[in-house]
């Protein structure tokens, strides 16, 4: 498995929060490698890894397949078209972004942004309100290709920087997706302790929507949440942060099951598997957060990549940090843990 393309591949597939088809479409091939019977069932992607045997417990690897983006509400009678957050957007680098929109076919389109030398001079961050996407054309021309409640989605391609750094969008969470298909790699030939469910689930970003759903039909006994947390850059608090390159941050927090937490560690360890730990205070903002309370419960864990500069255009990962975490997964599930 050529685990850079399979991120690049993934990074680069569309798949807006609620219109994540394309992306489905191209992660339940990849799956279907590893587990020939996956489906793709209320959105979200799910395969069931080897022959399920009786007495083992049952563990999910869900990672989400949907990115931040925009949804076009109406256009104006000048041709431009409004828009309004699907997610959690930093507003800061919205103007003259490169975007698509994503009506009956793929059309390219920039951000509209006043230049300075017409603006009052004030330094206030573009509300969605007043953000608009210019797509070249007259409105009459845009109503036959776009319509209200099309996805829009930044226009960026991913990029190779020094070392084994990538920058591109979507990387939260594509390089959880492409993890969990390097864990089933590692797996392939071995026997497993569980009985294992992947899942790419959808709407992750406007509310773990898709989790919800799967948590309730899988009910698993162990889920691990694979998903992106904070890498340390300039001016970042340390302490909240993880490192690039130094490996997977294994979440600990009240919300989450630390005997879970400390085995993972403890693989690791035994391993020799970079590790980091990412202490949380409460709910971490994951897809753990339904598996832990669905039915009755969960043993729930998040196990992140760090990612710096999260929901832009322009984020960053290590691809050894996919790899470390893959190993540690595969480590985790093996015979003996």
């Amino acid at each position: 498995m050529d685990l850079k393309n399979t991120i690049v591949q993934l990074s680069e597939a569309s798949g807006a929060s609620g219109s994540e088809s394309s992306a489905a479409e191209l992660a339940l091939n990849m799956l279907k490698k590893y587990c020939p019977d996956a489906e793709i069932k209320n959105g979200n992607v799910i395969g069931r890894f080897g022959e399920f045997r009786s007495g083992l417990p049952s563990l999910v690897l869900d990672a989400h397949i949907d990115q931040i983006g925009m949804i076009a509400t109406h256009i104006t009678d000048e041709g431009f078209i409004k828009i309004q957050n699907l997610g959690g957007i930093d507003r800061r680098l919205l103007p003259a972004q490169p975007v698509i929109i994503h009506g009956k076919q793929d059309l390219p389109g920039v951000i509209c942004s006043v230049p300075p030398h017409l603006s009052s001079g004030d330094s206030k961050v573009i509300s969605f309100d007043k953000a608009a996407v210019d797509a070249g054309m007259p409105k009459e021309a845009l109503e036959k290709i776009v319509s209200p409640g099309d996805t829009i989605t930044f226009d960026v391609k991913c990029r190779s920087l020094i070392g084994s750094r990538i920058t591109s969008g979507a990387l939260d969470d594509r390089c959880g997706i492409a993890a969990i298909l390097y864990t089933l790699e590692l797996l392939n030939r071995c026997s497993a302790a569980y009985n294992v469910t992947v899942i790419f689930s959808v709407q992750e970003e406007l509310g773990e929507r898709g989790a919800k759903i799967g948590a309730y039909e899988l009910d698993p006994d162990i889920a691990i949440a694979v998903d992106v947390s904070f890498a340390y850059a300039m001016s970042e608090d340390e302490n909240k942060c993880g490192y690039l390159g130094k490996g997977p941050m294994i979440g600990i927090s009240p919300s989450l099951d630390r005997e879970l937490s400390n085995e993972l560690i403890k693989t690791a360890k035994t391993s020799e598997i970079s590790f980091q730990t990412e202490v949380m205070n409460g709910l971490t903002s994951t897809n753990a957060d339904q598996y832990s309370v669905s039915r009755c419960g969960s043993r729930t864990c998040t196990v992140s990549i760090p990612l710096r500069n999260m929901h832009t255009p322009a984020e960053i990962i290590d691809i050894k940090d996919v790899e470390l975490t893959a190993k540690l997964l595969a480590e985790f599930i093996k015979e003996g843990n």
